[in-house]
């Protein structure tokens, strides 16, 4: 009995390192002092000033426009290619290769989309990580939408086919309702990544234009202050909100595929 208490020792030890930094953070968002590292008193003030400062405001516009339309490309793109590699193919190099993007590392990607855009001479701009984020969150969107796929039941598309359904009306009218949830949940996962993401925001974006996290990043060059605690507090709740709206809706439809 001992021993099997003493394997939860790393267990919560693993989860205090990881945090209890964000934690503190969190915590030292709400401070009425200028210092990040002690806390002098309550207070809402630092919100107040992200809510006046220009460059956080044009930064939070850039990228949600960002993450909107990286946001719909990688969805579509994601729920089709998840249904070409479950339905009309059984290659696992052609799947390897599709889904690769996952598991590159982001400084690898963005170098490549860099000399892309270079090679084609495509100006950069917010579109540019619009296209750049999208190609990246599609293999999420794949993975999620594939797995949810697999344990779709096939017998009502082999019955529309059966009365005389082509393959579109098929897909529009059978397949993508039970797909629904997981494209919603690869959705909610693309936006939450286009969210965060910075490097490869920061490779493929233009000079006159910044998304959010390069906004921090040029902030904190300059010192931690409980404006930057409050900025990361919300882009906190933001994206922990969507991660854990996809995962109910991943769970809804996988008890209703069982149902």
């Amino acid at each position: 009995m001992r021993r099997s208490k003493l394997l939860y020792v790393p267990f919560w030890a693993t989860y205090v390192f990881l945090y209890l930094p964000i934690a503190v953070l969190v915590v030292m968002s709400f401070n009425v002092g200028d210092s990040a590292y002690s806390f002098d008193g309550f207070s809402l003030k630092w919100y107040g000033e992200l809510a006046r400062d220009d460059r956080v405001l044009s930064g939070v516009v850039n990228t949600l426009i960002v993450a909107a339309g990286s946001t719909v490309i990688a969805t579509v793109l994601g729920t089709l290619l998840a249904v070409g590699l479950v339905r009309h193919t059984r290659s696992k190099v052609l799947e390897a290769v599709a889904l690769m993007p996952a598991v590159l590392p982001d400084l690898v990607i963005a170098i490549g989309l860099l000399i892309l855009y270079g090679t084609i001479q495509l100006t950069l701009g917010l579109y540019s990580v619009v296209l750049a984020h999208g190609v990246f969150a599609m293999a999420f969107v794949a993975a999620v939408v594939r797995t949810r796929l697999t344990g779709a039941d096939t017998s009502l598309e082999e019955a529309s086919r059966d009365l005389g359904a082509g393959p579109v009306t098929t897909f529009m009218k059978i397949t993508l309702p039970q797909l629904m949830p997981g494209i919603v949940a690869g959705a909610l996962l693309a936006f939450t990544l286009s969210l965060d993401e910075f490097v490869i925001a920061f490779f493929t974006i233009g000079n006159s234009e910044q998304t959010l996290p390069i906004v921090i990043y040029s902030m904190i060059r300059f010192g931690v202050t409980p404006k930057i605690n409050a900025l990361a507090a919300i882009v906190l709740l933001v994206s922990f909100t969507a991660v854990i709206a996809g995962q109910r809706l991943t769970k809804i439809g996988e008890s209703r595929a069982r149902d």
